[in-house]
């Protein structure tokens, strides 16, 4: 693990990708994006309005600046548009969670496994966990094979008020 976290200047290249730790200023292209369906296989429901969604991300700045959990924006390359989030959370810990959701107009493209491929190398790198999780709605058959192309496997299931998720052991690349 590294010594000091320097959240400043922190970006992931990605073929198409560009991602970027969150700030104030994406909040707004990030609430456009978030839409009922695209939170169907999140614990979350969508927030009703700018302001109920400041709440959550005021919640992100603290742990981002000290490294326990980063909220990655991505964005396209080409266009420097916002396409979505990845999280990796509890971020020093043996086994960090990674999470992602993107927007719908991007689903299908390989976009979803190319930012959390890249996340998911960056952290190997930089704080070299033993393993990520990377928790999944059963039903959602494209996350899932997400982390199965990763080689991800099963060693969890779970229950929510929303739905019943799959949780996949993902290995640090590195190891």
């Amino acid at each position: 693990m590294m010594a000091k976290w320097d959240a400043s200047g922190v970006e992931i290249k990605s073929q198409r990708l560009r991602l970027k730790l969150f700030t104030a200023d994406d909040a707004a292209e990030i609430f456009a994006a978030i839409t009922p369906s695209i939170t169907r296989f999140m614990q979350w429901e969508p927030p009703r309005s700018p302001t109920a969604f400041a709440e959550v991300w005021r919640s992100w700045l603290v742990p981002i600046l000290d490294g326990s959990d980063l909220h990655f924006v991505v964005r396209s390359l080409a266009d420097v548009r916002c396409l979505g989030l990845v999280d990796l959370h509890a971020a020093r810990t043996a086994c960090p969670e990674i999470g992602i959701w993107l927007r719908e107009d991007v689903h299908g493209n390989g976009i979803g496994r190319e930012a959390v491929a890249a996340v998911a190398a960056w952290a190997s790198n930089v704080f070299n966990p033993d393993c990520f999780e990377y928790p999944v709605a059963e039903e959602n058959v494209a996350s899932r094979r997400i982390a199965e192309g990763l080689g991800g496997s099963i060693v969890e299931t779970r229950s929510n008020s929303k739905y019943t998720s799959v949780v996949y052991r993902i290995p640090n690349s590195r190891r």
